[in-house]
């Protein structure tokens, strides 16, 4: 599974070596190429008018496409420089209020422009948002249908898969279900784009923001896309504003506004192996930049949480053998759901009044029977204490320790208060 970092809110498109700095020095490997960074949404919504700022670019990209690999040139050689990989390309997109039809032409040649671009930056995929602005409703399928279509001969030639994206619209200042909100549809739409190109050249991207904001099912989403899912974007938002804020800030009454279980379950279910895109812009923006690189080390820890409770079951699989450290509520949990599949050896605890019993069909042992396991043996913390018992392990001189946590597990969490 692959991590990427969305450069907006920390990378200065005209000077982007400190931002590029500062993703590198927090252990991300990859970036998306967001396009939007030399061809913005407000650029687009004010073309043609005398009021834009002068002066930030010598050539407008939105008067000139051609001119658009030209202006991520001083970008990917900082990337290049640092050895960050840029897998997955961002279109420029309108304002989600947009209603004129008069930016379709303008758009298809951006898109253009950044398929082709996509070659020099060695990306893979190209998120391209469906045309909505002007397009009527019973005309929207037909519409997108020929915009990717014409879009996929390029991408075709240039090796590049295009991903699909779900979106909301503006209604009245309100933002509700748009084009591809619905799981199902959006799978039709992609399976049907493939059929008509007779080859994988569509996937899609799924923009985990965009389902909070429109109250949506996230793992019936998931499910519904199945492997037709390569790319899914990480951001936080209160589910009213189009906020790109760090997972698990967005809280209310110790409560996360998004429903991460939802994700975690339907990604897992699906053995999603795609990338998994963080975007806090708006967290970013917020932070001073003397403060930034510790916000980004923090990011990093929050996307590989991420891709570690979706890949539980490959760390599981690591091992020829498990044993279980904790005899509680993460430990009936753990068998509950993985206890058939990965049977543990036993389990162990700091109790000494439990030692000798057995719990959830499992014996529980002195700590000190971790000494005599086989070198091929994961041992899986099954306690809240993770570090404390962690540092226990560690001067007892014991190796392959691993965290489990049961807080997205594939039964309800509410499991856990059942009966003991």
């Amino acid at each position: 599974m692959n991590i990427i970092c969305a450069p907006n809110g920390i990378v200065d498109i005209e000077r982007s070596g400190q931002g590029i700095t500062d993703i590198v020095k927090s252990g991300f490997r990859d970036v998306l190429l967001d396009v939007s960074l030399v061809c913005s949404p407000n650029e687009l919504k004010n073309l043609g008018k005398t009021d834009i700022k002068k002066n930030i670019r010598k050539v407008r990209v939105s008067n000139n496409p051609s001119e658009l690999h030209n202006s991520l040139i001083p970008m990917l050689d900082r990337c290049s420089q640092a050895q960050l990989n840029t897998t997955i390309a961002y279109a420029p997109y309108l304002e989600r209020s947009s209603k004129d039809e008069c930016y379709n032409q303008l758009l298809m040649q951006l898109a253009e422009e950044s398929i082709k671009a996509c070659k020099s930056a060695e990306s893979q995929a190209i998120i391209i948002r469906p045309l909505f602005s002007g397009v009527k409703q019973e005309d929207v399928w037909l519409e997108n249908k020929n915009y990717y279509l014409h879009l996929a001969r390029i991408a075709s030639d240039h090796n590049v898969m295009i991903l699909l994206e779900n979106q909301c619209r503006d209604l009245n200042g309100h933002l509700v279900r748009g084009i591809c909100s619905d799981g199902k549809t959006a799978a039709q739409w992609i399976d049907r784009l493939n059929e008509e190109v007779e080859e994988e050249r569509f996937g899609f991207c799924m923009d985990v923001g965009v389902c909070n904001l429109c109250g949506q099912n996230m793992y019936d989403f998931v499910l519904s896309l199945g492997n037709r899912l390569k790319a899914v974007i990480l951001r936080d938002c209160d589910g009213h504003s189009e906020n790109a804020l760090l997972p698990f800030t967005c809280v209310n009454k110790a409560q996360p506004i998004t429903d991460w279980l939802s994700l975690i379950r339907g990604l897992r279910d699906t053995g999603f192996d795609g990338s998994l895109i963080l975007n806090f812009s708006d967290t970013a923006s917020s932070f001073s930049p003397i403060l930034r690189p510790e916000l980004m080390k923090l990011a990093m820890s929050v996307a590989n949480y991420f891709k570690w409770q979706i890949e539980i079951e490959n760390l599981l699989k690591k091992y020829q053998s498990i044993v279980l450290f904790g005899a509680g509520n993460m430990c009936r949990n753990f068998m509950k759901c993985y206890g058939e599949e990965y049977p543990p050896l036993f389990t162990c605890d700091n109790n000494r009044g439990i030692w000798g019993t057995e719990f959830c069909g499992l014996e529980v042992k002195s700590p000190d029977s971790l000494l005599e396991l086989p070198d091929n043996c994961g041992v899986f913390i099954c306690n809240i204490y993770y570090r404390e018992i962690e540092k226990q392990l560690l001067d007892m001189g014991i190796q392959n320790i691993e965290f489990f946590n049961d807080e997205y597990m594939p039964s309800y969490f509410f499991d856990r208060l059942g009966d003991k």
